[in-house]
């Protein structure tokens, strides 16, 4: 008898303007566990001026893509506690998306509304091991094109996904 496939979890993706201090969010996007996405370029509030032109050939967000299009970190914040109000959400790298999700937030002066956790949690050292080959398979199988947050969060859940 097979067992029903788990619930795919809700899992988020950052980008950055760099890493290391100083760095912030640029893009956030998000795959929900109800099949819904979501993603936002966040403009950069007054005093975060870091900027890694390598970050950026990565991801290819220019600065002046997130200062035309980009929505108030304020705005990304509450959009985020509205939509993953008490949600685990899930990260593949923890420890750069907590600070930047900390700096997103503590500019908008608010407090998450979900908890932020490593996909780790999820799975035991085999299927941790199998995790970076499936996300690549991911892009091919769901037709994904280009390095954004909500691409990667989408091919990170489908990759959870064949693993439950």
């Amino acid at each position: 008898m097979q067992r029903p496939a788990a619930p795919a979890p809700c899992v988020i993706d950052i980008e950055a303007s760099g890493f290391g201090r100083g760095s912030y969010p640029v893009e956030v996007g998000y795959a929900h566990a109800d099949g819904r996405a979501w993603c936002t370029l966040v403009q950069p509030a007054p005093d975060w001026q870091h900027w890694d032109t390598g970050a950026e050939q990565v991801h290819g967000i220019s600065r002046a893509m997130l200062a035309s299009h980009g929505r108030p970190p304020a705005e990304v914040a509450q959009r985020l506690n509205a939509d993953l109000a008490g949600l685990t959400v899930y990260t593949d790298a923890w420890a750069h998306d907590y600070p930047w999700l900390a700096r997103l937030f503590d500019c908008a002066a608010l407090s998450p509304s979900f908890r932020l956790e490593a996909v780790s949690t999820l799975l035991d050292a085999q299927r941790m091991s199998q995790l970076d080959n499936l996300r690549r398979q991911a892009f091919t199988t769901l037709g994904i094109t280009r390095h954004r947050a909500s691409s990667d969060a989408r091919a990170l859940q489908w990759a959870l996904s064949q693993l439950s």
